[in-house]
């Protein structure tokens, strides 16, 4: 295992026993709203601060782009990429769907990667180059080929001022074009599972780099396909992703592209 890579894994487990020990007694749970529909707990600020201390501890130059803490300023060519806790909401109510994510980009490429399922067990990692793995299994993407037999991925827009109206008719289009639709509430955890064969694809618009950064590279490094509505590759700032095997992305593309918001984000 790569050492940059190592130390990403020994982060995400230490986040995820603060996150395992807290979810034995979410009754004692502090929870703030940062804004309609949008939690953070004490324990996602513990998780974010353990992970940083980790890395740091290792890498005392590189940068840090959190969640919870925004991005530090270290001119550095490393960025660590950081979700301590995907799935907040879901924790809250104890519905066992959520993830530690860690990602390190170089020069604004992701090159090593971590998704952690504490319920499940489930140590995703890649590494540019390298192929994905869950708990030393390699993993690839599904290979179905045909959307009408696909199980698909994606988030509900949570914040308030997300069009909601754009929203209900990628949902109708898409469950009509796929075999279901899915939305478990941790888009890390979902780009993850994607990587390893349990869904076909994922789309959802309305994210942020640290909840894509990781789980994109075990797609690609699992044979699949990340990109925006688009289908164009810059997919990491603009707030939208897509990903699937290469035929089943092809065509999920034309039906989002319709709704895509990047030409908002290049105006």
């Amino acid at each position: 295992m790569h050492p940059m890579l190592n130390i990403a894994v020994k982060a995400a487990r230490r986040a995820a026993q603060i996150i395992t020990r807290a979810s034995l007694d979410l009754d004692l749970l502090q929870v703030s709203k940062k804004q309609h529909n949008d939690f953070v707990t004490e324990v996602d600020k513990a998780s974010e601060a353990a992970i940083i201390e980790t890395l740091k501890t290792a890498y005392p130059d590189h940068a840090i782009l959190a969640e919870e803490s925004g991005k530090s300023d270290d001119d550095s060519e490393y960025q660590w990429i950081i979700d301590p806790l995907d799935g907040t909401t879901n924790f809250i109510h104890g519905f066992p769907y959520y993830c530690v994510s860690i990602a390190l980009a170089h020069k604004g490429v992701v090159t090593q990667a971590v998704v952690y399922d504490p319920n499940r067990n489930d140590l995703f990692v890649a590494s540019r180059g390298r192929g994905a793995f869950v708990n030393d299994r390699r993993i690839r993407v599904a290979r179905r080929d045909r959307l009408a037999d696909c199980l698909i991925g994606t988030g509900f827009p949570f914040r308030a001022q997300d069009s909601l109206e754009s929203y209900g008719r990628q949902f109708a289009e898409m469950t009509q074009a796929c075999a279901g639709l899915r939305r478990p509430g941790a888009a890390a955890l979902d780009l993850a599972n994607v990587a390893a064969g349990r869904m076909d694809g994922f789309f959802e618009q309305g994210l942020n780099a640290w909840d894509v950064a990781a789980g994109s590279l075990l797609i690609t490094e699992a044979g699949g396909l990340v990109g925006n509505y688009t289908g164009d590759s810059e997919f990491l700032h603009v707030g939208e992703v897509v990903a699937g095997n290469a035929k089943v992305y092809a065509q999920m593309v034309p039906i989002l592209s319709r709704y895509s918001r990047t030409r908002e984000h290049s105006a």
